[in-house]
């Protein structure tokens, strides 16, 4: 008979990374998809069969001083 020992094994928390949802939109038709939901895909590919994706900013304009 053999005795098993158990160890006690201490369970670290990992801090979970931030993942922002950056929206890209295709080119040709203008559907918006979040970057998690092209992650999925085998194939980074738009619902048209486009492969041509802008990211999507706000529209707020920076104005920067000329020195």
């Amino acid at each position: 008979m053999i005795n098993m020992v158990e160890e006690e094994i201490d369970e670290v928390e990992e801090t979970p990374v931030e993942t922002f949802d950056v929206s890209y939109s295709c080119l040709r038709c203008g559907t918006s998809v979040l970057n998690s939901e092209l992650s999925r895909l085998p194939e980074i590919k738009c619902i048209c069969g486009f492969r041509v994706f802008t990211k999507d900013r706000p529209p707020v304009v920076k104005t920067v001083k000329a020195i």
